[in-house]
């Protein structure tokens, strides 16, 4: 299991980001590539009439086909999908990229943050981030720690209302705590602020934050954003009570599967927000199996929370009643809890 604590020393943040990130990549080696898309380009320039795709433009649906058309996403995909797999020192989910159900390069293109707004040829972007580590850099993390999937602190006011209460009337310690599917730890660090309020000792908790994205762990690790500088200066505000506290050395993020059962001692509290029966996790038999693998790591009388406020949970796949039902299959009494629900595992 990938696991790094919090830090916020850069040399520990360079260090490790060390071991995510390919130090060269062989642009060599994309020749063939770059010669496509050039190639592609110069057909989509010398046919197209204007307006071309550019920065800020409405992607009508007459400029997707003619990008479609000329510009094929697939073979864009094809060529940053490799470039993604030769920067980084682990197989990527790639269904974080932009390219990743998009609709032409057009889109991809306006969605972009202007950083890398070259200009519309795919073949230049390419040839800037295969010749710029540190472009390169600020590109992998825009494409798998994208703006849409976050929300910053304080996601579910009425569920930590609810944690707050609930923690405060219960007398046993320490606790150990566990944000399951933690994105870039935000409630991780937020459940940790609680417990600092409500009077815990740094040495009496413990708060593990689980995601698939090993970016997302060191993010959350050495909260640092090198793609946005104003989301890090923020997130460090945030947080920085928890690193002068001595709070933050309780903490530790890692990469899990939750589709497979873990290794680890029980919490007394669990939190999945965002994942379960939202767009990304909804069918079964993979929703019932995480289910049961968060319920079979709660401590007796632990309680595990599921919300999804994302999108305004226009997304939301699978209805409240049968994830109450999930919960109840694995011996958990539920409640409602704020903007989600919860389970509770009777003495």
């Amino acid at each position: 299991m990938y696991s790094l604590s919090p830090s916020l020393e850069r040399g520990d943040a360079s260090a490790n980001l060390d071991h995510l990130l390919s130090s060269e990549i062989h642009s060599d080696r994309f020749r063939g590539e770059f010669q496509r898309l050039q190639k592609l380009f110069e057909i989509y320039v010398a046919t197209c009439p204007a307006p071309l795709i550019a920065p800020g433009v409405i992607v009508t649906p007459e400029l997707r086909l003619q990008s479609e058309s000329y510009l094929p996403l697939t073979e864009i995909a094809a060529a940053f999908n490799r470039l993604y797999r030769s920067a980084l020192r682990y197989p990527p989910v790639l269904s974080s990229t932009p390219f990743y159900n998009a609709l032409s390069w057009a889109d991809v293109f306006v969605g972009l943050p202007p950083r890398f707004q070259f200009g519309v040829n795919p073949a230049r972007l390419l040839e800037n981030l295969l010749g710029d580590r540190n472009l390169r850099t600020e590109f992998l993390f825009a494409s798998f720690l994208p703006r849409r999937f976050y929300g910053g602190f304080d996601r579910y006011p009425q569920q930590s209302a609810f944690v707050r209460q609930w923690l405060g009337q219960r007398r046993r310690k320490p606790l150990r705590c566990l944000d399951a599917a933690c994105g870039t730890g935000e409630e991780s660090y937020a459940v940790a602020g609680v417990l600092l309020e409500l009077g815990y000792a740094a040495e009496e908790i413990r708060v593990d934050g689980w995601t698939l994205e090993p970016l997302e762990v060191w993010a959350a690790a050495h909260c640092s954003f090198p793609h946005d500088r104003q989301r890090e200066k923020l997130f460090r505000q945030e947080t920085g009570r928890l690193f002068e506290s001595g709070y933050a050395t309780h903490i530790l993020f890692s990469c899990a599967d939750l589709a497979v059962p873990p290794a680890a001692e029980p919490f007394d509290l669990i939190l999945c927000n965002g994942l379960l029966g939202g767009p990304i996790l909804n069918r079964s038999p993979e929703l019932e199996r995480v289910m049961a693998n968060l319920a079979g790591l709660l401590a007796t009388e632990g309680i595990l929370l599921v919300a999804d406020s994302f999108h305004q949970g226009w997304k939301q796949k699978c209805p409240q009643h049968q994830l109450r039902a999930f919960l109840e299959m694995n011996g958990l009494n539920t409640l409602q809890v704020g903007e989600g629900i919860g389970g509770l595992k009777p003495d």
